[in-house]
This record gives C-alpha cells, sequence and structure tokens, in this order.
C-alpha cells in the first residue's frame, strides 16, 4: 500500500528504472494534468517518454467542450526532448471507473499501480489525501488492451455521435459557442492590461517578451499585478488551467515566474504570443505596439472564473457584459 509520495512514486520513479513509455486509464482526467505533467517532465530533464491516456467515465458523464478541446490541442503533438508522444482517447461503450498506471519498457510492463488517483490535479497536487497499490503489470495491461478496444480517439471525426460534449458553464451556448455576452452573474471576474505601467507594451515584456537576442519572438506573458495573483482568483504553484477563449480557442496557462507576476502558456511560451498576434491582425513574431492593440479596439484582457481550474477569457470588442 502507498499512501505517500504517490506523485513521486507512480509518475516519475519508473522513469529513473528505465520505463519508456506510461499508459493511463482512469475514470476522469483533464489536459491541465496532461500539461503540468508534460512540463514537469520537461523541467526535471528526464528522458522522453510516450503517454497513452484513456478517460473511462465518458459514457456516463460525457465531456466537457472545454476538456475535449484541451485534449485535442495536446493529442499527438511535436513536444520535442522529454515527450516523444501524447494519445488519448474516451470511453464510448460502456463507462469505466477504474483507475490504472501501467510502466513499460520495449513493450514490456514493467510496473503498475491502481488506486484512487483520477489523471487530475486535484489528485497528485493538492495534498488531498490518496491512496495506492501496486498490482501485476501484466495482468493490468491485458486489462488496459481489452478496455482500450472500446475506446475512440480524441479527435476522431464526428467523435460527437459516440459521446456526449456538453458546455460546463453558462458562458457557453447550448451548442458549445461561446456567447457574445451575459450578465456573468455568481462568476467572478477580474481584467488584466496588456499594457505596461509607462502606458505602452513592454520592450521586452508582456507580449513583447520574445523580443530579446536568440529567443522565439512570439513569446509572451500576461503581467499579473501582486494584488490579484495573491487573491486566490488564479491557481498558483504551477498548476495548469484551461482558458476557453472568446473565439472558440483554448488555451492552457499557467501562473509563473518571480512573485507569480506572469501568466504564460507553459508548454511553449511562444503559443500565448501567437495567439494575440493572430487576433490583432500581426505577423509570427512582429512587434506588438501599443496602436496595434488600440486599432484592434482593446488593450485589455478579462478572465472569468468558471472554477479552479476552467475560466473563460474574452478579448471580444465591444462585448457587453
Amino acid at each position: 500500500m502507498i499512501i505517500s509520495g504517490i506523485t513521486q512514486r507512480i509518475l516519475f520513479s519508473p522513469i529513473d528504472e528505465g520505463a519508456d513509455t506510461l499508459l493511463i486509464l482512469s475514470g476522469y482526467a483533464t489536459p491541465n494534468m496532461v500539461s503540468w505533467f508534460m512540463k514537469t517532465l520537461r523541467e526535471r530533464k528526464m528522458k522522453p517518454i510516450d503517454i497513452k491516456l484513456i478517460v473511462g467515465m465518458t459514457p456516463y458523464d460525457g465531456l466537457s467542450i472545454s476538456a475535449h478541446e484541451g485534449f485535442k490541442e495536446l493529442y499527438e503533438k511535436n513536444y520535442g526532448l522529454h515527450i516523444s508522444r501524447f494519445q488519448c482517447s474516451y470511453m464510448f461503450d460502456f463507462p469505466v471507473h477504474s483507475n490504472l498506471y501501467i510502466w513499460t519498457r520495449k513493450d514490456t510492463p514493467i510496473a503498475a499501480f491502481t488506486g484512487s488517483m483520477n489523471f487530475m490535479q486535484n489528485s497528485f497536487l493538492s495534498g488531498r489525501k490518496e491512496l495506492a497499490e501496486i498490482c501485476d503489470p501484466t495482468d493490468a495491461l491485458v486489462y488496459f488492451n481489452e478496455i482500450e478496444k472500446n475506446s475512440i480517439v480524441c479527435n476522431y471525426n464526428g467523435l460527437e455521435n459516440y459521446i456526449v460534449l456538453k458546455p460546463q458553464h453558462v458562458i457557453l451556448d447550448e451548442d458549445g459557442i461561446p456567447q457574445t455576452s451575459f450578465s456573468g452573474k455568481g462568476i467572478d471576474q477580474i481584467t488584466l492590461s496588456l499594457l505596461s505601467k509607462n502606458g505602452e507594451t513592454g520592450a521586452k515584456s508582456g507580449l513583447n517578451w520574445g523580443q530579446r537576442t536568440k529567443r522565439n519572438k512570439n513569446q509572451a506573458y500576461i503581467h499579473l499585478p501582486r494584488k490579484i495573483a495573491e487573491s486566490g482568483f488564479f491557481p498558483l504553484q504551477k498548476q495548469h488551467f484551461t482558458a476557453e477563449t472568446d473565439d472558440g480557442h483554448t488555451l492552457i496557462l499557467r501562473v509563473e515566474q518571480e512573485n507569480d507576476k506572469a501568466i504564460t502558456t507553459p508548454l511553449s511560451n511562444a503559443q500565448l504570443g501567437e495567439y494575440f498576434r493572430y487576433r490583432l491582425g500581426l505577423a509570427n513574431g512582429a512587434y506588438v505596439w501599443k496602436q496595434d492593440l488600440l486599432n484592434y479596439g482593446r488593450t485589455d484582457v478579462a478572465f472569468y472564473k468558471i472554477d479552479s481550474e476552467e475560466f473563460y477569457m474574452d478579448f471580444s470588442v465591444h462585448t457587453e457584459i
């Protein structure tokens, strides 16, 4: 029985023992947890692994549109050194509430764990009490392979015919489209400026963070004032969260840097800059001037808190709140 050090024991130690693939079957999972795991592997400079995730309870509960879009965003992208490949699929025929973590080396199972831990940040990062057991890796792999036969990959064309995709909150309408106006009653909201203290865009900060030597010029962050960082509005301690944008995109974000002063896209700091340059009609890598924001129609961005890991990011013009 494992009652302490579960995160290290299950998610990281097997890599040091030679494992190269992690197979996860989890009743519930979030793209934020996947993103956190990938980023942590990179920060720890661990050897590259493959990750395959099956989300088990989708036939019973469906899946939020934001979670689905987050998984699709992460699916089989090129992550460079520390992730060879990420794959994700959903159960569609019958629900599975099992939680199973299987490590293999060259397709041979070498370690497996089961327990109460869903593949979510509140299971592995929150300090919540969880319980795990070591199980037979060969038997676990047989079980996983049988379950996988009744799953469907997350980017399957026509997936909505098999899985109920549903809005998670009032900001998305019944078709999953971000609403252009809403009352916001009961929804916490903050607005963050995209300008620096001098009223201009930062020369080498904010949306122009990448305008430095030997940097990707799209690198960017949104400045987070200390008062807001300390308010509890955004998750801290390097936890990842998802933002559904007003134009229907999904961004996985994290608060980082000294004094929690920046909101970034942790798997690629350039992703946030690419997004804002696209919205502003600028070329990739272009310097962002204050006039570009004024021409667009706003110099700030609003965040609405849906829950501890889900947000709505509004950069629309002429939106009535």
